[in-house]
C-alpha cells in the first residue's frame, strides 16, 4: 500500500505493517487506520495515519528504554483486539519531541497494545503511579533503564 506521510513523501508499506486501531488514539479517535514506517532514527518508528497525512506519531518499544517497565492490562480490554495470549502482544509508547529543547519523553502511562497476529491495536491507560505520560528517555537511558 502506498501511504502519504506527514513529511509529504509517498512510502510503500507492506500489508503486515498496516494497523487498525478501532477506538483510535486518545485525542485522535476519528483516525483508525495506521501504517508502521521505519524512522530515520532507530529504534523509533512512525505510526502514520492512512486517513490523514498530517497525523503521525513517533513510537518506540518502552522495554528498550526501561528494563523494569510493566503493564498490567486486564484481559477484558485485551479481548477487544483479539488477544488471548501474552505472546501475541507488542507494546509501544508514543514519543514527544518538544520544539523548545526540553527533554524527549515517552508516554509510559498510555501505551499502545498491538495484536501482532491480527494487527489490531488499542491505546490503554496504565493505573500505576510509577509510570507517567512524560518519561524522560535520555534520563532513563543514562540510569540504565531503571526508574530514579
Amino acid at each position: 500500500m502506498t501511504v502519504n506521510t506527514k513529511a509529504n513523501k509517498m512510502v510503500e508499506v507492506p500489508d503486515d505493517h498496516i494497523l487498525t486501531i478501532p477506538e483510535g488514539i486518545f485525542g485522535f479517535e476519528d483516525f483508525t487506520k495506521y501504517a508502521l514506517i521505519d524512522s530515520e532514527y532507530e529504534p523509533f518508528l512512525w505510526l502514520q495515519s492512512i486517513e490523514n497525512a498530517e497525523v503521525a506519531f513517533l513510537i518506540v518499544d518502552p522495554f528498550l528504554i526501561c528494563s523494569s517497565y510493566e503493564t498490567d492490562i486486564d484481559d477484558e480490554s485485551l479481548k477487544k483486539i483479539g488477544i488471548s495470549k501474552p505472546e501475541d502482544i507488542i507494546i509501544m509508547t508514543i514519543v514527544t519531541v518538544p520544539s523548545n529543547g526540553t527533554p524527549i519523553t515517552a508516554n509510559f502511562a498510555g501505551p499502545l497494545v498491538i495484536n501482532k497476529n491480527t494487527r489490531e491495536a488499542m491505546q490503554v491507560i496504565i493505573n500505576d503511579n510509577r509510570w507517567s505520560t512524560k518519561v524522560d528517555i535520555m534520563a532513563m537511558l543514562q540510569g540504565n533503564g531503571e526508574e530514579k
